[in-house]
């Protein structure tokens, strides 16, 4: 009697896995290629290896957008959890010992746009260290780390903030005034303005500005949360100061041609305990790399975590 003997199942590569997810967190192959350091043709390649090993096709391309197939969302969630189980077993030996808490504090306008996606790259590098956030005001920020509640905290720096040597800058950069996409609330008089509590950096520099601009201005929407801003920017119902790194889709930077005065720059400072252990200081130094890249190239390009 003859037996058949089954052929063993196709092994996936992790490299080629790790590029299939670039893809479709990037939104194109040629971003995706810059992410895992290969030529768009290499990312091709490895694609077409991919659909002929799994006799599937998982991406729909045509000239403006590359999307999933039913196929191609079925084998991400297999990707990625491939993915984070080859990482936390590097981990453990590679570095067993960054294991442990982090309590970080962060400005909301931080916490919101840019920290989760830090933390999602630090995670994947890291497995062993839980971060734990907590957003609030940066006077806020200043007061949990000095009562010990926090092990590193990210902090807008204002002129008058005491002890501001404690503090290590990690970006510093020109403040601007933000407004909705075709709005017109620049153009009311008294200027409506969306800004935070008082003790604000931010907050701090735009009515100095105005004041010696000798503008007139009225709060008109006042909120301690990034979302709250936001939302009264985008009804036109307000300007606002922020940095370049939070401009997003209907919201749009202002200027000296919508007779808005400069509001110089601000910056962002962090601050560590003195006696932390490895994991805090391995935080840290991801934050101080995150911030470095944005210095250098100018934009966060964090999908290089991929």
């Amino acid at each position: 009697m003859t037996v058949s003997v089954p052929h063993p199942l196709p092994t996936l590569d992790a490299d080629v896995l790790r590029t299939f997810v670039a893809i479709v967190d990037t939104g194109s192959f040629a971003a995706a290629a810059n992410a895992v350091f290969r030529t768009p043709s290499a990312v091709s390649m490895q694609i077409k290896k991919l659909e002929e090993q799994l006799g599937v096709s998982v991406f729909d391309r045509d000239a403006r957008a590359v999307t999933l197939t039913s196929d191609g969302e079925m084998l991400l969630g297999y990707a990625r959890r491939i993915l984070a189980l080859n990482r936390e077993a590097v981990a453990k030996f590679v570095a067993p010992s960054f294991s442990g808490l982090v309590r970080l504090g962060a400005p909301d306008d931080v916490g919101e746009s840019l920290l989760p996606l830090v933390l999602k790259r630090f995670s994947e590098t890291h497995p062993g260290v839980m971060v734990d956030v907590v957003i609030d005001q940066s006077v806020g920020l200043r007061k949990r780390f000095d009562d010990g509640k926090l092990d590193l905290a990210l902090v807008n720096l204002s002129s008058n903030m005491p002890n501001r040597d404690d503090f290590e800058i990690l970006l510093e950069e020109e403040l601007i005034w933000v407004g909705a996409k075709c709005g017109t609330a620049y153009r009311r008089d008294p200027l409506p303005l969306s800004i935070w509590e008082e003790g604000c950096a931010w907050r701090d520099n735009a009515l100095a500005a105005l004041e010696k601009a000798g503008r007139n201005y009225r709060v008109a929407y006042m909120s301690s949360h990034a979302t709250g801003r936001r939302a009264a920017i985008l009804a036109d119902l307000a300007v606002a100061p922020s940095c370049r790194t939070l401009l997003s889709d209907g919201i749009v930077a202002l200027g000296p041609e919508h007779d808005l005065p400069p509001l110089g720059k601000y910056q962002l400072g962090m601050t560590i305990r003195r006696d932390a252990a490895s994991h805090i200081k391995a935080v840290a130094d991801h934050l101080r790399e995150v911030f470095e890249t944005y210095r250098r190239v100018g934009r966060f390009d964090l999908c290089r975590a991929c």
